[in-house]
């Protein structure tokens, strides 16, 4: 049996979305933009989604300027990825922070 999302490190999170992306880049075709997730809380971290025409990496860390950063903690940014957190709400809850 596999492990559930909340049993995954940050690091792992990152990787399967990366993995989703590139077995079905669809949903990225002609998108070029860069997203900074900065973690915070009990596992934190900083987090670089480079989307280039189809194509999905994730580096970590924050060495090229990102188009867009978001903001929020580990426990909240595992909800959204379960779908149990809704963006529109956490952004108006103050629960997600997007510079």
């Amino acid at each position: 049996m596999g492990k559930a999302i909340e049993d995954y490190t940050l690091r792992e999170s990152f990787a399967k979305i990366e993995e989703a992306l590139q077995s079905d880049p669809q949903p990225i075709q002609g998108i070029t933009t860069r997203y900074q997730f900065t973690i915070t809380g009990s596992e934190e971290g900083i987090y670089q989604l480079n989307i280039q025409d189809g194509q999905a990496e994730v580096i970590e860390g924050d060495a090229t300027p990102a188009d867009c950063t978001l903001t929020m903690s580990v426990e909240n940014f595992r909800q959204f990825l379960l779908g149990k957190l809704n963006g529109t709400v956490a952004f108006m809850s103050g629960k997600l922070k997007i510079k």
